[in-house]
């Protein structure tokens, strides 16, 4: 084929992988959080099939990106709902010790909750891939399917690290919240009023991340008491 001779077409190559190994990072988060608590055989099948499947999906946001970011109040429907999942994720959560998890949940629940939050944290992502891309779709595609062994190996380390030590967990939830502030403020509808207010540019994604950790901690507390 004599794209691939193209000297352009690695370039944009290598430009795609790496912008997906920069912002790739929270949906590893999310993949982790939503499959540390199915039983051990099937965390990597979540882990795969969500990681898999993610990308999919954002090979077909990728041509609808910028239309789809045009429409008001969008990102922040798309942020409540990131609020929402996030603080579900840390709710979920069993206080114990360091290593144990509690094996709850179903594989299916997992991979929709990870199409769900990758759906409304790729939104602004896939921009920068598209333009990587510069109308190529097989340029596209080859770029995301490389990228998921490492979305997946970022994931299974992430679990580890999760099961060895729980506050990951919580910081994990609070990026979740932030991404979600970050998104409701990033929102058509609220451009000028943000322009004027410059500092809710932080106060909102560090408000979201409060959020999530406060109400998924209360979640957390109520199902324990419910429980005993």
């Amino acid at each position: 084929m004599e794209v691939l001779q193209n000297p352009e077409f690695w370039i944009g190559l290598v430009k795609i992988i790496w912008i997906n190994i920069i912002l790739s990072g929270d949906n590893a988060v999310v993949i982790a959080l939503a499959a540390r608590t199915l039983p051990p055989h099937q965390q990597t099948k979540a882990v795969v099939l969500g990681s898999a499947a993610a990308v999919v999906l954002r090979v077909l946001l990728t041509i609808v990106a910028a239309q789809l970011l045009a429409l008001s109040y969008l990102q922040i429907v798309g942020g409540l709902l990131l609020l929402w999942i996030g603080v579900q994720l840390l709710g979920d959560e069993d206080e114990g010790e360091p290593g144990e998890a509690r094996h709850s949940g179903s594989l299916l629940s997992a991979i929709r909750t990870i199409l769900i939050a990758d759906l409304i944290m790729s939104l602004d992502n896939v921009i920068a891939v598209a333009a990587a891309a510069r109308g190529s779709m097989l340029l596209l595609i080859l770029g995301l399917a490389i990228s998921i062994p490492l979305v997946i190996f970022g994931s299974t380390l992430m679990i580890k690290l999760m099961e060895r030590f729980p506050i990951i967990v919580v910081i994990g939830a609070g990026l979740i919240g932030w991404v979600a502030g970050e998104a409701i403020v990033s929102d058509n509808v609220l451009r000028d009023f943000i322009a004027a207010n410059r500092w809710l540019h932080y106060a909102g994604p560090a408000l979201g991340a409060a959020v999530v950790i406060g109400l998924g901690k209360l979640t957390q507390a109520r199902a324990q008491r419910q429980a005993a």
